[in-house]
């Protein structure tokens, strides 16, 4: 950095025209390798950090799975229990659940020819 101060006081000083001229050249091509550099700086941040969003959002569907899957099992525990109370009460009470039974499928077929 301090070479680069020097040349450019002594381009500064200098009245020659090409001395100029190439030193600007030498500082336009050092701007250009800066630049690069730069650009393949934030590439890789960017690179890194889109990375990151996707593990992330790898991790949080992977959580979203496994509580879905959770919930799930819980409903066929439930609908289990529900399907077994119900088995229970028509075999106890069958004249009971024949009467639900044709009124589930009288309510049904009102409901049906109404369309």
């Amino acid at each position: 950095m301090a070479a680069n101060s020097d040349s450019s006081r002594k381009a500064r000083d200098s009245s020659d025209p090409e001395v100029t001229v190439d030193h600007l050249a030498q500082q336009v091509a050092a701007l250009r390798d800066d630049l690069a550099a730069i650009g393949e700086t934030l590439k890789a941040l960017g690179l890194s950090g889109g990375h990151k969003a996707a593990a992330h959002a790898r991790e949080h569907a992977e959580g979203a799975r496994a509580a879905g899957e959770a919930q799930i099992e819980e409903m066929r525990r439930r609908l289990d229990t529900v399907l077994s109370e119900a088995d229970s009460a028509a075999r106890k009470n069958p004249a009971t659940a024949m009467g639900l039974a044709a009124g589930v499928g009288f309510l049904v077929g009102l409901f049906l020819s109404r369309r």
